[in-house]
């Protein structure tokens, strides 16, 4: 007994060994760069910007907006606001979405896109009197510019205007080309927006270095255990899809129900699918992820990173690696007498990289386990996007700007839960990144889309100061194009 206990002890001894070496020897992957001076920003930058929240640039359907007068409207403004990018960047409109091209002194280099968009979602009509300022006032106050889409997307969209006409007025001209791609429908899955655009590079034969998109904030007071704040680029989004649950039967009167009813057998598929997950997935990006991410963590996280196969499946929930099931919708019945001869419910699922859209109907259907139980896909539906490099070109790029202008952040690969323009641009680049510089805290967290959205000044001059320098370290980079 005594020498189990002693072999026990040791390799108890051992494996505290082993952990203690694996903290300690989970390194940093942070750059080390000099700080940067940002640029100066005219406070004028923040009246273009009120003024283009007042253009109601609403998508709700795909294929169609609710005024394209907006969006016209908005594209005049543009115009007028930035006479430097309307005279010396060429334009061309695809739909309503609209794409510059700067034209680089040196072709042999691969050009890179910045993305946006104009659009933006409507407000509830519900939650229209809890806004403090009308959603598409763009009031100023002394510290904030309010609206629909100042988070999401025109507060970035307009940023990169600024810094272009930033570098015009300074009589720059990039090595690169810079391609400036605003999408009109993205808050419908691009479809006639970014993806026309993309067909039109593509014709061009346009290979580019890397695209950047919206999809990665600047996330500060979420992340237990950092102090800083962390600069979340986004390397990859999941996919899309969505399926119709449907029921027929015979129905009948309540008071003689069968002994399964339409509801109760749509209701038992839904939790069927509620209580059986897909599994979580330890595969790219999450790997880099942890590997950035845990050395900035304190001791605590930094050793339960640096050793996550003792606790995997909890650092996988934490980051939510798995394909998630989300009931959106379910209709059934016409009167409280009557049971129903059909019933339908839409399942939503966001799809992990590794796995496909066939995965998760083969899962609906083996999960469900009930021919009573049609399954149809809704038509839209995305696959994974690829997952792009944390050891390109194009990512230390974006390290070295984030580290030059926000040294107490720390950047980490991501993976975005939802969707962007970007996946429509996986053919015309080598790498995909999703980052601007808007910060994400527990007060703005509910914004995006939400109540009260807003941006406050000095990160709407991060947003302009970032894309200004980024265009500056692009050519300065010596890639391996």
């Amino acid at each position: 007994m005594k020498r189990v206990f002693l072999v026990l002890l040791a390799l108890i001894g051992v494996l505290a060994v082993i952990i203690l070496f694996n903290t300690l020897t989970f390194e940093s992957k942070q750059i080390n760069v000099e700080p940067v001076a940002p640029i100066e920003v005219s406070e004028e930058a923040y009246q273009r910007l009120s003024d283009a929240i007042q253009f109601k640039t609403i998508n709700v359907f795909s294929g169609r907006v609710s005024d394209s007068t907006a969006f016209l409207g908005l594209h005049e403004y543009i115009e007028q606001s930035y006479p430097l990018i309307d005279s010396l960047l060429d334009k061309q409109l695809h739909g309503l979405s609209l794409l510059y091209t700067w034209e680089g002194s040196n072709p042999d280099l691969k050009p890179v896109i910045l993305m946006s968009h104009q659009d933006v979602v409507p407000v509830d009509e519900p939650t229209a009197d809890q806004w403090e300022h009308d959603p598409f006032s763009g009031d100023i106050t002394d510290i904030e510019i309010w609206g629909r889409g100042t988070m999401d997307d025109k507060g970035t969209m307009m940023a990169i205007l600024e810094a272009v006409e930033v570098l015009l007025n300074e009589g720059y001209r990039p090595e690169r080309t810079i391609y400036l791609a605003f999408g009109h429908d993205e808050e419908t899955g691009g479809v006639f927006g970014a993806r026309l655009i993309a067909h039109e590079l593509k014709t061009r034969g346009v290979q580019a270095l890397f695209t950047i998109d919206e999809g990665g904030l600047m996330v500060s007071g979420l992340i237990p255990g950092l102090e800083g704040r962390m600069a979340m680029v986004n390397v990859a989004e999941k996919g899309y899809a969505s399926f119709k649950l449907t029921v027929n039967t015979s129905g009948g009167h309540s008071s003689s129900p069968p002994e399964r009813t339409t509801i109760e057998i749509l209701s038992r598929a839904i939790i069927a699918l509620d209580d059986n997950q897909r599994p979580l997935l330890n595969q790219p990006p999450i790997p880099d992820q942890i590997a950035y991410l845990g050395p900035e963590l304190g001791f605590i996280g930094k050793l339960a990173f640096a050793n996550s196969w003792l606790i995997e499946n909890q650092i996988l929930e934490s980051l939510n690696a798995r394909t998630s099931t989300a009931p959106t919708i379910i209709n059934g019945g016409i009167k409280d007498n009557v049971i129903p001869t059909q019933a339908t419910a839409t399942i939503n699922f966001r799809i992990m990289p590794g796995e496909t859209v066939e995965d998760v109907y083969n899962h609906i259907v083996e999960t469900v386990n009930d021919t009573a139980v049609q399954v149809s896909p809704f038509k839209q539906q995305n696959e994974p996007s690829t997952v792009s490099s944390t050891e390109s070109e194009g990512f230390y790029v974006l390290s070295k700007t984030i580290r030059q202008l926000f040294p107490d952040a720390v950047v980490a690969p991501g993976l975005l839960p939802g969707g962007t323009d970007s996946k429509h641009y996986v053919e015309l680049s080598d790498d995909q990144y999703r980052f601007y510089p808007v910060d994400y805290t527990p007060e703005t967290a509910g914004m995006v889309h939400g109540i009260n959205e807003r941006i406050n000044k000095q990160n709407y001059k991060d947003c302009i100061q970032f894309v200004y320098q980024l265009i500056k370290n692009v050519d300065d980079s010596s890639s391996s194009d």
